[in-house]
């Protein structure tokens, strides 16, 4: 069974973003053939505890988990060009290279397309500082899209498919 993990970084819980990413994870693993277990990380639900001295349980459990998933699609929101403090905050916990041997898939929500590919190529920058191979093409969706996802987050899956199967045959 391949561990799929949707890492949300969106600033409210049970976001429109957090459906979207798992609805990404259900895609993929459909058009990839395999068969799938599925853990959410919803970072706002951290809260604090993302910035408490000592790594508190919630937060060393969702480390743990991302360390040791197969796939990491990682969500977030644009936010001032890049991608959420909430997320960079959570990231800065990992040791180097704390993503060796995990598929990082970068999907980010932006208000406008196109201006949107520079937070891709930073999500793709910080999760290959961390060691993962990240995916070609990462996930954009305009924040109209994201109240109806599902047809853009299908035809995305089909195009990144071959990729990511080819990546997992080697990863798992």
């Amino acid at each position: 069974m391949t561990r799929f993990t949707v890492l949300v970084a969106a600033p409210r819980t049970r976001s429109a973003l957090r459906a979207a990413a798992v609805h990404t994870a259900d895609a993929i693993a459909a058009h990839t053939a395999v068969t799938a277990h599925i853990d959410v990380i919803d970072l706002a639900e951290l809260g604090p505890a993302l910035l408490a001295d000592t790594v508190e349980d919630g937060v060393a459990d969702a480390l743990a988990a991302i360390a040791g998933s197969d796939v990491l699609i990682v969500a977030t929101p644009q936010v001032h060009g890049s991608y959420t403090g909430l997320l960079k905050v959570f990231l800065d916990r990992l040791p180097e290279l704390g993503l060796s041997h995990v598929i990082a898939l970068p999907f980010a929500v932006v208000d406008d397309l196109r201006n949107g590919h520079n937070i891709e190529g930073d999500l793709r920058v910080l999760l290959s500082d961390l060691g993962a191979w990240v995916a070609e093409p990462g996930l954009l969706l305009s924040g109209a899209e994201l109240a109806q996802p599902l047809s853009v987050i299908d035809a995305w899956a089909e195009v990144a498919a071959p990729a990511l199967r080819q990546a997992l045959a080697v990863a798992v």
